[in-house]
């Protein structure tokens, strides 16, 4: 299958995974649109699959559905957490990490020793749009940023935002949904403050290095034995 045909493809699946998440939400498109800083009539076309969005409008809006990024690549991740208390401008987070998006694929493009000119001839895109895309003049769509990075062998899931306000909120979205698949007897255990300092301790000996585990358990067999 061509690139062309990925991202077209992508295009549309990646609407239809909006649209339920929105109706999910019990959201109006006017809503979601305001959130990431869109005319309702671009979301309209984000969900008909007619167009695509970044993804710093596709964390935007994970946020602001209060559901795992996630959601966007697999049905299977959803979160039921209460929403955020703190207000945020979300279309100035949505340009700023825009900016940053270019930046890392300018790097991404770079590191893999590739011209403009060369990735854009590539993913049969003009060299002009690859340009703006890096310089942040342009939001990349998904699909499109996808591609690009396949090309480069990079992965999107390293563009994700992981220091801002919305990137922290996504590892506690992340950290609750790893929480949920562990077995309910483990969930028990950790649920009880009796056993925080089990808890402590496990999370002490994962940061030694092998020597000093080592020296640990041998420590111990001098006691035992």
């Amino acid at each position: 299958m061509s690139i062309k045909a990925q991202v077209s493809l992508r295009t549309r699946k990646l609407g239809v995974l909006i649209r339920d998440a929105r109706l999910a939400a019990r959201l109006k498109v006017s809503d979601c649109a305001a959130a990431i800083g869109i005319s309702g009539g671009v979301f309209r076309a984000y969900e008909e699959g007619r167009r695509a969005p970044s993804l710093p409008e596709l964390e935007v809006l994970a946020y602001f559905l209060h559901i795992p990024i996630q959601r966007f690549w697999s049905k299977d991740a959803t979160s039921d957490d209460a929403p955020p208390t703190v207000t945020l401008d979300l279309p100035a987070l949505v340009g700023i990490r825009q900016r940053l998006i270019g930046a890392l694929l300018r790097q991404e493009r770079e590191h893999a020793g590739f011209s403009i000119k060369v990735l854009a001839e590539q993913a049969g895109l003009p060299a002009s749009r690859v340009k703006s895309y890096e310089l942040g003049e342009r939001p990349i769509p998904i699909p499109e940023l996808e591609g690009l990075l396949g090309i480069l062998n990079g992965r999107v899931e390293v563009f994700f935002d992981e220091t801002g306000p919305i990137g922290l909120w996504m590892k506690q979205q992340k950290a609750m949904h790893d929480f949920l698949l562990l077995p309910p007897e483990l969930q028990t255990f950790v649920c009880k403050p009796v056993n925080r300092p089990y808890l402590e301790l496990a999370l002490t000996l994962s940061g030694l290095s092998t020597e000093k585990l080592r020296s640990v358990a041998e420590g111990l067999l001098d006691i035992t034995l």
